[in-house]
């Protein structure tokens, strides 16, 4: 028995609507079909929208999700976030934290200090139920009715692929009917109609650990930050860990011993015993109600491939991780964020299919970096044998007297993944430091002069939905030719925004502009004067160079793409 509904939040229910129909099925056919109305599929509908791209949402619920689930976004979901039009919202429900303490019984053996970056827009993590960001999503979407179209209460019951498409087969309590459409992706969890539909099944490991989620109301003076107890009195034998959400809601995330029935575990008024038992343990002795209670458990899995045909899967449909160190929804956020893109350019005719393979081979490659480092977490947190188990004890016994041993209980938090051997990093020259090709771009504060606007900005702010090319102008500014190249560049095919960074607002810039007044672009970038960085619609670096070569610009978003080099230049002219 659970408490399905979370109290604290004001539940919208939606009801189900029948498109227009013709023997059975829906006239018309639609560009994406995104199956699951989850976190990962709204913001893969955003993302679309984004390029100009319409979609449909098929959701079997009648509201966003009950309680806290994913508990927390990362910095790059909150950038990716910031693209879409929704970060600001989350940010003000939303509490930062970047401290955590680590517990063996009762004694303190280690304490987290997230690394902090002065010049970067968003803090690292932000605690945030699961229902706000799919609300916030929706409410989103709702700005844009004729890109986005959400039918709830319908669930996908059937699916017959090919090499043009896809049909769907909808139930509704109005009816079914069936759905044709050009894409369909896949974001509808881990029990994925879609995914069982094609026959795929996931590969990894099941731990046998289960845990009970529990959210509460308390007011206490604790600050924000992650709490984790090892064989805690209130939990032998067993794990626990406690988050602080905004308005004095809390967050406990149990483990179940192996003897524990699980039924039995996870009634309410079992659950609030063991609840009571470790907040006497902790001196917390104000008034506490619950508002929702569920479990859960571990599993390190993925599909081999995440493209079949016209069929891609995103989020927990193509792959589950360990929720330690917050990679759950944040890895599928990140998988919608480079899907968005690459299927946009494709259905416009700015990129060949082939682009969409570089989608399942960089997600795939983030999936099991992932999985390792969250993998590592879950060993520590419920260890896989006997020798495991020694092993953690003997760490934990020994973290009070040897610095060097606390490292090895470090929760690995989530940070964005580079992609180093993607097969769409473009040959580039050698920098000191910066980012190169396939890393994230670090953030700094911008001036932005010129493209209409004017004031301050994010530099991850400027980089989404196209490319992006950064150019440091030499000494002297760039020549006639330079400035020829660049804005041809920018009427281009596919799209592409061009950028000069200078210490000094410019005097008649003929091109757009950032003022880059501190040198703090510039020092993380190690950007000197005359050389350019390209960044992917995504974010990440597609390739970097010492000098300003255009062609060489052109080239590499040409075979990032997978077109010829002359297509841009054909557009231009």
């Amino acid at each position: 028995m659970t408490i399905a509904f979370a109290s604290y939040f004001d539940y919208t229910r939606y009801e189900p609507v029948l498109p227009p129909l013709a023997a059975g099925a829906e006239t018309g056919r639609h560009a994406v079909a995104i199956v699951g109305g989850g976190p990962i599929g709204l913001a893969l509908a955003l993302g679309l929208a984004r390029q100009g791209v319409r979609s449909v949402v098929i959701e079997a619920d009648e509201s966003v999700c009950t309680g806290s689930r994913a508990g927390c976004v990362t910095r790059r979901t909150l950038e990716i976030f910031e693209q879409l039009g929704m970060a600001d919202p989350v940010m003000r429900q939303g509490l930062p934290w970047a401290e955590g303490w680590s517990y063996h019984r009762t004694r303190e053996v280690f304490h987290l200090q997230m690394p902090r970056d002065e010049l970067a827009r968003y803090p690292a993590l932000v605690n945030i139920q699961q229902c706000y960001v799919e609300q916030y999503l929706v409410e989103r979407i709702a700005q844009v009715p004729e890109l986005v179209e959400i039918r709830w209460q319908s669930r996908v019951t059937g699916l017959r692929s090919g090499g043009d498409g896809a049909e769907l087969d909808i139930e509704t309590p109005l009816g079914g009917y069936t759905l044709r459409s050009d894409w369909v992706v896949a974001c509808d969890g881990a029990k994925s109609e879609v995914r069982k539909a094609l026959g795929l099944r996931f590969a990894g490991t099941n731990y046998e650990a289960r845990y009970v989620i529990a959210d509460i109301r308390m007011k206490s003076a604790l600050p924000p930050g992650r709490r984790a107890w090892f064989n805690p009195p209130s939990n032998p034998g067993a794990t626990l860990l406690l988050h602080k959400h905004r308005n004095d809601l809390w967050r406990f995330d149990y483990q179940l011993r192996d003897d524990e029935d699980a039924e039995q575990a996870v009634r309410p008024e079992n659950v609030l015993a063991r609840i009571r038992s470790h907040l006497e343990l902790i001196g917390e002795t104000a008034p506490w109600s619950p508002v929702w209670i569920s479990m859960y458990k571990a599993s390190s899995l993925t599909l081999e491939r995440y493209r079949h045909e016209r069929v891609l899967l995103a989020g927990d449909a193509a792959h589950l991780v360990p929720i330690f160190g917050v990679r759950g929804m944040n890895s599928g956020i990140d998988d919608s964020h480079n899907l968005a893109w690459k299927l946009a350019f494709v259905i416009r005719g700015w990129a060949a299919e082939s682009l969409l393979d570089s989608y399942s081979e960089e997600r795939l490659f983030a999936t099991r970096e992932n999985m390792r480092h969250a993998s590592r977490s879950a060993e520590f947190m419920d260890p896989p044998s006997v020798a495991f188990k020694v092993m953690r004890e003997a760490v934990l016994a020994l973290a009070d007297d040897h610095l060097w041993v606390r490292s090895l209980i470090n929760p690995r938090q989530s940070t964005s993944i580079g992609l180093p051997d993607s097969p769409l990093n473009a040959p580039s020259d050698a920098f000191a430091a910066g980012p190169a090709p396939g890393d994230t771009f670090p953030d700094a504060p911008v001036t932005v002069v010129g493209e209409g606007r004017q004031g301050a900005a994010s530099l991850t702010g400027l980089l989404g939905g196209h490319f992006t090319v950064l150019v440091f102008p030499p000494a002297g500014g760039l020549d006639a030719a330079n400035v020829a190249q660049l804005s041809q560049l920018r009427q281009a095919t596919p799209p592409c925004a061009v950028w000069t960074v200078w210490a000094t607002a410019p005097a008649g810039a003929r091109l757009p502009a950032i003022v880059d007044t501190d040198g703090q672009v510039r020092a993380r970038l190690d950007a000197t004067d005359g050389c350019a960085y390209v960044a992917r619609p995504d974010g990440h670096v597609l390739g970097r160079w010492k000098s300003i070569d255009v062609e060489a610009i052109r080239r590499a978003i040409a075979a990032c793409c997978g077109l010829h080099a002359g297509l841009q230049q054909e557009a231009a002219a």
